[in-house]
């Protein structure tokens, strides 16, 4: 993007009333940002929803002030501007019409051509969310898919924490600009989450973490996911408020089932009883719910290989699906005396290794 449109998104991005919505619709009438503003406003004004005032504003010069200040302080920092129509710009995030026109990225952030869960939650987090959080990730760990999340305490900082000890990509969707952190304790954590991921946002240096911010952002991380998972939710909440927008951008929506005595899940059971998001015991939930299974590529009629090296639990496995044939997954987590959160685990393994071939309905046989 050269600077002169940078410049003029930034412009539209700042002016009081001229939402994306409707900024994409102006862009797209016209050609470019660049060009909306040089645009005749009786042009402008046969636009459905484009009013007067706004008309007013829209040249206001100290608007480009401010867009000039800001694309500065951009330039200084090296931080790298993501456009909507940007082909690296999240792929889900532009079906979404109230998407950012422009979204600010600080890290190694690669998404194309990547499975996408964002995954929230309390911040009063429980050792029932502590532990649910590590093993989905373990589960999910050999899909290799981003986690996205909001980097705050609790659930959030949770689940990126868990992606970067089992080597996924991370990234944190934040409500204030790029120029500071919230929570500061987390100042610590995203050296690790800029290597392996990194941060995203749609605020400008001089927003602040203010609740507007986080409503705002909520849409991002709904938006920019094929699911959302929910761990651990009041009955009230941000992360609730991601839910009931990932349900209106109608897509997968998950949550953890608690006690319904449990404040913390009373959030999620909600979700269940309205039938608004799937219950997820595991990972395998949403692996088989998303069609998440591994395909194989190669053509049946190739013979395998003859000598796979596999580990215990492995070879646990196939023989028990060698002597007893196609089996449910549950079943072989029984027979082999594993939890079913680590056998999901080693049959995706062994599917990658062609040493074993899944079935829909949670069946597997050895190959």
């Amino acid at each position: 993007m050269q600077d002169e449109e940078l410049i003029a998104m930034l412009r539209l991005q700042n002016i009081p009333h001229i939402g994306d919505v409707t900024a994409k619709k102006l862009i797209s009438h016209c050609g470019s940002a660049v060009e909306v503003f040089q645009e005749k406003i009786r042009i402008l004004q046969r636009i459905g929803g484009i009013g007067s005032l706004m008309l007013q504003r829209l040249y206001d010069p100290a608007y480009l002030q401010t867009a000039e200040k800001e694309f500065k302080y951009i330039s200084g920092k090296g931080i790298s501007c993501l456009c909507y129509s940007d082909e690296a710009y999240p792929a889900y995030l532009k079906h979404c019409a109230d998407g950012p026109i422009l979204l600010f990225r600080r890290g190694n952030v690669r998404l194309a051509g990547r499975k996408i869960v964002s995954v929230v939650g309390t911040r009063n987090i429980t050792g029932y969310g502590m532990d649910f959080c590590d093993r989905f990730i373990e589960e999910l760990a050999p899909l290799q898919p981003v986690i996205v999340s909001g980097f705050a305490h609790g659930i959030d900082i949770r689940i990126q924490k868990a992606a970067l000890d089992h080597g996924l990509q991370t990234v944190g969707c934040l409500a204030h600009g790029l120029n500071q952190v919230y929570p500061k304790d987390h100042q610590r954590y995203m050296p690790a989450i800029e290597k392996n991921g990194g941060f995203l946002t749609e605020c400008w240096s001089t927003s602040h973490p203010n609740r507007e911010n986080f409503l705002k952002r909520n849409r991002i991380i709904a938006g920019m996911s094929e699911a959302t998972v929910v761990i651990e939710s009041a009955e009230k909440g941000g992360s609730l408020v991601t839910a009931d927008m990932a349900h209106g951008y109608d897509r997968d929506l998950f949550a953890v089932p608690g006690r319904v005595q449990d404040i913390f899940s009373r959030g999620c059971n909600n979700l269940i009883k309205q039938q608004k998001a799937h219950m997820l015991t595991s990972a395998a939930d949403l692996i088989y719910l998303l069609n998440w299974e591994v395909k194989s590529t190669t053509p049946a009629v190739i013979q395998r290989q003859l000598f796979v090296e596999m580990d215990p639990s492995e070879k646990t496995i196939h023989t028990y699906l060698q002597k007893e044939g196609r089996q449910l997954l549950d079943t072989i987590a029984m027979e082999c005396r594993m939890p079913v959160f680590k056998a999901s685990s080693v049959l995706l393994t062994m599917e990658m290794k062609g040493i074993i071939r899944p079935f829909p309905g949670k069946l597997f046989e050895a190959m």
